[in-house]
């Protein structure tokens, strides 16, 4: 049973990794499909600056691999600069279909997520302001790198291309008589034949076997450390280095996972589509593997901490430690929300210049839910309450529940929870029935009007000694003869118990009561009920 578990849990993981490779490549495909030629769709172009979308280091190195994808060179060669200008367009096709194949042999390109998406590139990278390197490849001088250039012109917008200088070196080496790879070997050639996602099945499926390798042999690697944790510590249960072992090692096998597949790929002489579009994606994957563990770490430190806060009963501390979590998640959230969303290549800064356009808009369509966010720090900070008090809001009385970022949950007495937004349940006057040090005994006794007043002075006698000598009843207790009621001689009785426990009260008032019924019946007086005397005068 015990290697089918660990059979499960390595197996499981690997067939999402496929999944998931599978799904980024079925996502590339349409990204190579919309790109048009250069004169077609201008429907598509006229909402960019460049015709061919070159107005940034990144955008050219991503519309130069989705022309590859698709095949079309002719539309890729308008991405390399051309100094001869004699040379026809075969000519330039031909120049950007070797350099494909010397990407593919020897070759690399630059991360998705690290080129630059400014269109005057990275100023801080050591090259000059106007290049800006996007990748290399090996020739038999030695590694070049792949510098693009800004072009600049009075009549037209700004643009990068693939310098002159960077492909030198394959316009003088002699066209290659096989263009094949040493891969082209391991696997039929029919899978090579076969294209998906603008690169050959056969690359796809090393890949895919190269990232279950990694991910298998990554948990394989962890779940050995784990053992032998469990076999060092005496009790692993309850110890904090294995317990943050385990909570770390899942989202950190995942996100090596990411590192060595990127690193081991750019060894691999495998289509530069294929790469490209599985180091797009694996980012992907690595901001979630990142999110998974910090979201982890941070229910590991508040978990330790609401221990540490309940053994010292500090839940004021408690409900401000819940507030926090769920602020620091939401916020991590969002971060990895716009870096998936960068890394996809959608431009979030746009989203942002229309959300400050826009911010009337929403901050009155919002309103009520900032009134919220605003009330519940109000009653974070404040503490008229804290989970597990007994209050009562308004009409509503029960025991505080939950106190998140919107509404607060109150627990009633018939067992319903009733949700109270924290704009009005800060806003509302509060009792909090938690918070009382003691409580108050105060009833009011009647005895009959027969009771003489010798009998009264006996009976208040012995009330206040019978409170006297309690010592669950505080020092300033007192006892009175306050009224003449209508069918009764009223005493009143005020007093603090010691307690602050509702259950203890009702067992010390109890008491307390009898004991009056004792020293009444002894003192031989009665207590008076509701009654009303008719005198009948005879005619």
């Amino acid at each position: 049973m015990t290697e089918t578990r660990m059979s499960n849990r390595f197996l499981r993981p690997a067939f999402f990794a496929v999944l998931a490779l599978l799904v980024c490549a079925w996502a590339a495909m349409p990204v190579a499909a919309q790109t048009l030629p250069l004169g077609l769709g201008e429907s598509a172009t006229e909402q960019r600056t460049d015709p061919l979308g070159r107005e940034t280091p990144r955008s050219l190195a991503t519309q130069l691999v989705d022309a590859f994808a698709s095949g079309n060179y002719e539309r890729a060669s308008g991405y390399l600069e051309t100094r001869d200008k004699n040379q026809g367009a075969d000519q330039r096709a031909d120049l950007a279909l070797r350099l494909q194949q010397q990407l593919d042999r020897s070759g690399s390109l630059q991360p998705f997520a690290t080129l630059s998406n400014d269109a005057r590139g990275n100023q801080s990278d050591g090259l000059p302001v106007d290049q800006e390197r996007i990748g290399t490849y090996r020739a038999q001088t030695g590694d070049i790198p792949l510098i693009a250039l800004r072009v600049e012109s009075p009549d037209a917008p700004a643009y990068w291309v693939v310098s002159a200088e960077s492909l030198l070196a394959i316009q003088d080496a002699e066209p290659a008589a096989d263009a094949t790879t040493s891969t082209d070997r391991w696997l039929p050639m029919a899978l090579h034949d076969l294209r998906f996602a603008g690169a050959p099945v056969a690359d796809w499926l090393i890949l895919v076997v190269l990232a279950m390798g990694l991910l298998l042999g990554v948990r394989l690697f962890f779940s050995l450390v784990l053992r032998v944790l469990h076999a060092l510590v005496k009790s692993p249960e309850t110890h904090r280095g294995v317990q943050f072992a385990e909570a770390a090692f899942p989202p950190m096998g995942l996100y090596l996972t990411v590192l060595a597949l990127f690193f081991s790929t750019q060894q691999l002489q495998v289509a530069i589509v294929a790469r490209q579009v599985l180091a797009r994606y694996a980012a992907i994957v690595g901001w979630v593997a990142f999110v998974w563990f910090l979201w982890r770490l941070i229910d590991m430190v508040s978990d330790l901490w609401s221990a540490r806060m309940a053994r010292g009963d500090r839940r004021r501390a408690l409900s401000a430690l819940v507030f926090v979590r769920r602020s620091a998640k939401t916020m991590l959230v969002m971060m990895a929300f716009v870096a998936v969303l960068d890394t996809i290549g959608i431009d979030v800064t746009t989203g942002i210049a229309a959300l400050g356009l826009g911010g009337l808009a929403i901050a009155l369509g919002a309103q009520k839910t900032i009134e919220n966010l605003v009330g519940s720090l109000a009653v974070i900070l404040d503490q008229p309450v804290r989970v597990g008090d007994f209050c009562s809001v308004g009409k509503v009385t029960g025991t505080v529940e939950d106190i998140g970022m919107r509404s607060t949950q109150l627990r009633t007495m018939a067992r319903t929870v009733v949700t109270i937004p924290n704009g009005s349940f800060s806003s509302q006057q509060i009792e909090n029935y938690s918070r009382r040090d003691r409580f108050l005994l105060n009833p009011t006794i009647g005895l009959t009007f027969d009771t003489p007043a010798s009998k009264m002075r006996a009976v208040l006698e012995s009330l206040r000694d019978l409170l006297e000598q309690d010592e669950n009843v505080m020092p300033e207790a007192r006892v009175r003869f306050v009224s003449f009621d209508e069918s009764s001689l009223g005493l009143e009785v005020f007093a603090y118990l010691r307690t602050h426990v509702y259950e203890e009260f009702l067992a010390m008032r109890e008491a307390i009561f009898l004991k009056i019924m004792e020293a009444i019946e002894a003192e031989g007086v009665s207590l008076a009920y509701p009654t009303r005397t008719i005198v009948m005068q005879s005619p």
